[in-house]
């Protein structure tokens, strides 16, 4: 009866533990897609482990913790009133799949092009590996060519000419 009380006692605290596991990485996932939707660098700080990894890191964004606030506030400079929100998320061990949709309007300057105010609308999908209650590794992927389109960086895709017989 005893072993049974205790094996008993002890399924209940691993299934606790994992409940308080997952909450942590779900929580560490809406801290850093509150920071994307309000530019806190507060938010990324509680989000990200101090040796946070990049592992699908952009040319010329700098490795670390640093990087997201400078891709953050360049971006907020030509989309000031981004908005992001998570529309989907699978978690599974210390894994999250995060599904993005970012919004807003163009009325800054992305290099040497100013905005008309364009509307800003994106998808983006990120990999969190979750360490402590924090991201440690991220995974991502944005839709940059809607994005460059909707700028006006990048022409859009034509439509082919009707072929005549």
């Amino acid at each position: 009866m005893k072993r049974s009380l205790l094996l008993a006692a002890l399924l209940l605290a691993g299934a606790a533990h994992a409940d308080n596991t997952t909450d942590l990485t779900i929580q560490a996932a809406r801290r850093y897609a509150a920071f994307w939707n309000t530019g806190d660098p507060a938010l990324a700080a509680q989000a990200l482990a101090p040796d946070f990894m990049d592992r699908t890191l952009p040319a010329g964004r700098e490795q670390g913790v640093n990087g997201p606030l400078q891709a953050s506030k360049g971006f907020r400079a030509a989309v000031p009133d981004l908005k992001a929100e998570i529309t989907d998320m699978v978690v599974n061990g210390d894994r999250v799949a995060v599904y993005l949709h970012f919004s807003g309007h163009f009325t800054g300057r992305f290099g040497a092009t100013a905005g008309k105010g364009q509307v800003i609308d994106f998808q983006a999908f990120d990999l969190y590996r979750v360490a402590d209650g924090r991201i440690a590794e991220n995974w991502h992927l944005e839709d940059n060519l809607t994005l460059l389109q909707q700028m006006g960086v990048m022409p859009g895709l034509q439509s082919a000419p009707a072929k005549t017989q």
